[in-house]
């Protein structure tokens, strides 16, 4: 693997994490865990990824990233919401193909491997290692079990598409 993609594939690594983090935070002020959150929850999510943020200004962002205008940030329209200018090139291609392989063989609240990841793409365009597959999964993997639920998985893909 050329050093220039080596190091762009660890940057787009270093992203997909950063997007797990988001994840984890929504999820830690999902008080009631029903996959959504409210105005006062989103300003505790943005205290704790350090953004210093006034009443005025997430009212603001609920109303911008709450798509359907029910007064709820889902997880979707929250991780749409702080990925729309992130920017992943080959690797967002590579987890779709992924995604599309999954969903057709029935995957859904199944975890994804490593070992999977690297199965339903390796004839794809975007030629990545085995190890580049088990870092790109233990970016996604918040609890560090080694694998990440298919829901997770789609998640994560959805908002990077």
């Amino acid at each position: 693997m050329a050093m220039a993609q080596a190091e762009s594939i660890s940057a787009e690594i270093e992203t997909l994490s950063h997007v797990m983090s988001l994840l984890e935070a929504f999820r830690a002020f999902d008080s009631n865990y029903d996959g959504f959150i409210t105005c006062a929850e989103l300003g505790g999510i943005l205290g704790s990824l350090g953004y210093r943020a006034s009443e005025e200004d997430v009212r603001e962002m609920m109303q911008q990233g709450d798509k359907n205008k029910d007064g709820l940030l889902s997880t979707q329209e929250f991780l749409d919401m702080n990925t729309k200018d992130m920017e992943l090139c080959g690797l967002t291609n590579f987890l779709k193909t992924a995604f599309d392989a999954f969903n057709v063989d029935g995957a859904v609240d199944e975890a994804v491997t490593a070992e999977e990841l690297y199965q339903v793409t390796g004839n794809g365009e975007f030629q990545l290692s085995f190890e580049d597959c088990q870092d790109i999964l233990a970016s996604m993997d918040g609890d560090g079990d080694g694998v990440v639920s298919f829901q997770d998985f789609k998640l994560i893909v959805n908002s990077l598409v």
